[in-house]
């Protein structure tokens, strides 16, 4: 067996037109668009490359995208103030706040300061209140583009063993939920963790893998059930080796690096029925999932106006 790839660019492709057609709707209906504002403080290369990519995403759909650059000395208490002036302003659609913050500023309780309309990442505990309940309306972005591409081959999930490798407050925990939202329809979940005993055990009975981890090679393809859909959430950087295993140079004598999940793919390409691709899997569709949610925060304000 050799697994089909479910592609996460073309999937969201087909979400970025449907975002764009809104969009320009809303222009033409009630001449404005969304605007999605995003905080960074201080200064980090990573951080910088997000907001690149929101940038330009935003910019394909028609969302106005506003950054807010705030010093590496911002006090918590003035990140939060200006949290809240954010929260008041009626031209906002969403708000983003860039991480990893400066150690001295408490990220939870600074993503906890977004009000629940404008909390396009979903976190928010009003909104993972409502994700438990079974009706959210803003989730967390890389949760709901996993879901998608579950959802995009067809397969229906009842009753399926589904293992969950990674119980984080951004993926793991908000997929389980989502796992679990249907009262008749539900999938039976596992969730596995760094404290868990014989993760393979778990993995092997999985008809459903789904992992996020953040760990190279951590899911070998004999850890994968024959026939199982494995969506790979990990992204890592890792060196590009040789046959014998030794790194790969560039021309200035540095290891070459490239992109991979946490599941071997040559592996797990043999054993899966379907599989995803890093890059070009989650990934891909994560950032359309932000534009997305602005969207939906959007339409959720103007209704509370009406």
């Amino acid at each position: 067996m050799v697994a089909k790839i479910i592609d996460g660019k073309s999937l969201a492709e087909r979400f970025e037109e449907d975002i764009k057609r809104e969009v320009r709707e809303l222009k033409e209906r009630h001449k404005v668009v969304p605007l999605l504002t995003a905080i960074q403080v201080g200064e980090n290369p990573s951080s910088a490359m997000y907001v690149k990519n929101q940038r330009k995403s935003c910019e394909e759909v028609g969302i106005d995208y506003q950054l807010h650059q705030l010093p590496e000395t911002t006090s918590e208490e003035e990140l939060l103030k200006f949290i809240e002036k954010l929260n008041r302003d009626d031209k906002v659609s969403g708000i983003i706040l860039e991480m990893p913050l400066p150690s001295h500023m408490n990220a939870r309780g600074a993503q906890m300061a977004i009000t629940p309309t404008k909390d396009v990442e979903g976190m928010n505990p009003s909104n993972m209140g409502m994700l438990v309940y079974g009706s959210p309306r803003l989730a967390p972005c890389t949760a709901l583009a996993a879901m998608e591409l579950l959802k995009s081959t067809g397969v229906d999930i009842k009753g399926k063993e589904v293992t969950v490798v990674g119980h984080s407050e951004i993926v793991g925990k908000p997929i389980t939920l989502f796992l679990l939202s249907s009262v008749m329809e539900s999938a039976t979940p596992t969730v596995c963790h760094i404290a868990t005993r014989d993760l393979a055990s778990h993995t092997r009975n999985a008809e459903i893998l789904i992992v996020a981890v953040g760990k190279a090679g951590l899911i070998k393809g004999d850890m994968i059930k024959e026939g199982a859909i494995v969506i790979d959430v990990g992204i890592n950087r890792v060196p590009v080796r040789d046959e014998t295993g030794n790194p790969v140079l560039d021309n200035e004598g540095k290891p070459k690096m490239k992109t991979v999940g946490d599941v071997v793919f040559e592996e797990a390409v043999d054993k899966a029925s379907y599989i995803t691709p890093v890059p070009g899997g989650v990934g891909s569709l994560t950032v359309i999932m932000l534009l997305r949610n602005t969207l939906t925060a959007y339409k959720w304000q103007m209704e509370k106006r009406e």
